[in-house]
């Protein structure tokens, strides 16, 4: 690294990729954030704060700016342990490609504050527009945050997000937000409740062409033939309704991927990358050629008794967003996780979900004696 240059990062797993990946070439600055602004509640103005963290290329900028939102889980009480380095991945990709790139968590996720009031109401009658907007403000709150910083370029802002998070994009591109280039949605949607099951599926086509009819930055839709929350009929039927109504849309339809589709956008990065690259030439925001490289993940020894499947998805372990555990019983059983709160979070659900008796390997990248 250039002598003088400020590299910021937090926790050993980061320090690992907060470097450059060969000598005299770029290097990407992580840093954990805290999105301020205020709301209006019954006793006045409330300041509220949501959880972020930031990947972006070193050196003045101005760059262009991408903002990652995410999902939400089926069962409410696991929103709290939603984490923003759980994007931490993808924000890398989209930050090597040039980007400033923000991944937060909306209002009553993770430790973000304030209180969640996105849900779409009854089942029997949901409101996915007033949801959908609910989260777009949040969207929208993290467009001014980036506008406001020296090193974004405020003409071009790009809206990446999966799933909630994919809807919630689409439907913050309807307000028309000034200098927004385009969105990327990943199996977006709202009302999932179990397994090939919606509530109410005609009323979230209906929705979907309601934004349509305002949205007009140009969307790619990536989508999985087995997604389990918004399978491909419906993935179409959306797409159909939002491009009947005037917005410009590409949905691309992928193969089916591991046992839910709806986890390409976390486990499937080479999959989706050349898609996006394609679309983003399309754009004109491809803007690093070769990108920014990243260091290799690190390459300890594999824990015993692993068959070929295990050192396949030790792999996959060791490329995954801190904070994670790695454990292993002493039939060859393994289980891994990763994108907690904290080690000690991701040690408690690894041998929870592990069976039999189950020891810790690794916690992060270090092995456990």
């Amino acid at each position: 690294m250039r002598n003088g240059r400020r590299i910021l990062c937090w926790g050993v797993a980061l320090a690992l990729i907060c470097v450059t990946a060969a000598e005299g070439g770029e290097t990407l600055i992580r840093e954990p954030l805290r999105l301020p602004f205020s709301v209006r509640g019954p006793s006045g103005e409330q300041a509220v704060e949501l959880e972020a963290v930031l990947v972006r290329p070193d050196g003045p900028g101005p760059f262009p700016v991408a903002i990652l939102s995410h999902g939400t889980p089926r069962e409410g009480s696991k929103r709290l342990d939603s984490t923003a380095n759980r994007m931490l991945p993808q924000a890398n990709e989209f930050a090597r490609r040039g980007f400033a790139t923000l991944a937060f968590l909306r209002q009553g996720y993770g430790s973000s504050g304030g209180q969640y009031a996105e849900g779409p109401g009854s089942c029997a009658n949901p409101d996915y527009l007033r949801a959908g907007q609910t989260s777009a403000r949040d969207v929208l709150r993290a467009i001014d945050f980036m506008r406001a910083q020296p090193f974004s370029d405020a003409h071009r802002t790009l809206l990446v997000g999966v799933s909630s998070g994919g809807f919630a994009s689409l439907t913050a591109a309807a307000e028309r937000p000034q200098a927004l280039a385009a969105v990327i949605n990943f199996a977006g949607g709202r009302g999932s409740r179990a397994p090939n099951d919606v509530c109410s599926s005609a009323a979230l086509v209906r929705t979907f062409a309601a934004i349509g009819a305002s949205a007009r930055a140009p969307s790619l839709w990536v989508y999985a033939e087995n997604d389990l929350y918004f399978g491909p009929d419906l993935a179409r039927a959306m797409h159909k309704a939002y491009t009947d109504a005037g917005a410009p849309a590409r949905l691309v339809m992928m193969p089916p991927f591991g046992q839910d589709g709806h986890s390409l956008f976390s486990r499937g990065i080479p999959l989706w990358t050349p898609i996006v690259d394609a679309f983003l030439r399309e754009q004109g925001l491809m803007l690093r050629d070769p990108l920014i490289a990243l260091p290799p993940p690190p390459s300890p020894t594999l824990p015993a008794h692993l068959g070929p499947r295990g050192r396949e998805a030790f792999q996959d372990y060791l490329a995954s967003p801190p904070d994670k555990a790695f454990a292993l019983s002493n039939s060859g059983a393994w289980v891994w996780v990763g994108g907690r709160r904290s080690a000690e979070d991701a040690r408690r659900d690894a041998l929870g979900a592990c069976k039999g008796a189950c020891r810790i390997e690794f916690l992060n990248d270090e092995p456990v004696p």
